[in-house]
């Protein structure tokens, strides 16, 4: 699927109207923020949130074997993105499970296989460089990740000090002019 510039503007529009909230956040990378998108109500709209995979699965590499979605957001996410390129998921954990299997990645096998880390909203960059790592160590390749709201705040910069590729449906200005009639 190719999206037009008029489709990617009324998703974006979309996004933003179910999305952004105003008043004071505290996001994970610890900074303080007026605006919030919160993810999880496009995430749980399952319209919406095809409409977004469909318009990521233009963006997801070449060569890409492995879909890997960060705990909690990038779950989902993924999930509907595999719908759409056909490839297996791995589900990446904060801190390996104590039990069960004990495993950082459940579902799809990592090692050896070209990897693109797949998240919701970034913002420092910080959790998908902690993932990124812990996934090279487990065998991974990772060059790239693949986001849908890039809150453009330094994350994609984080990103390649690391090696990391950024490609963001999204960026906060895309947002930004979504609300503009």
């Amino acid at each position: 699927m190719t999206d037009t510039p008029r489709a990617l503007a009324d998703l974006a529009r979309d996004i933003d109207a179910t999305c952004r909230l105003t008043g004071r956040f505290v996001l994970r990378s610890g900074r303080t923020a007026d605006e919030y998108f919160d993810k999880y109500q496009f995430e749980a709209d399952p319209v919406l949130l095809d409409r977004v995979a469909a318009s990521l699965a233009r963006l997801v590499p070449p060569g890409t074997e492995v879909l890997a979605g960060l705990e909690m957001g990038g779950i989902p996410v993924v999930t509907a993105l595999a719908r759409h390129v056909g490839l297996p998921c791995a589900f990446v954990r904060k801190t390996a499970k104590a039990y069960g299997t004990a495993r950082l990645a459940e579902g799809a096998d990592i090692a050896g296989r070209r990897v693109l880390v797949v998240e919701d909203v970034l913002t420092s960059g910080g959790q998908v460089v902690i993932s990124t790592g812990q996934l090279r160590e487990l065998g991974a390749t990772v060059e790239h990740a693949l986001c849908v709201i890039d809150r453009g705040e330094g994350g994609a910069e984080a990103l390649a000090d690391h090696g990391i590729a950024l490609r963001a449906l999204l960026t906060r200005a895309d947002l930004d002019a979504a609300r503009r009639p």
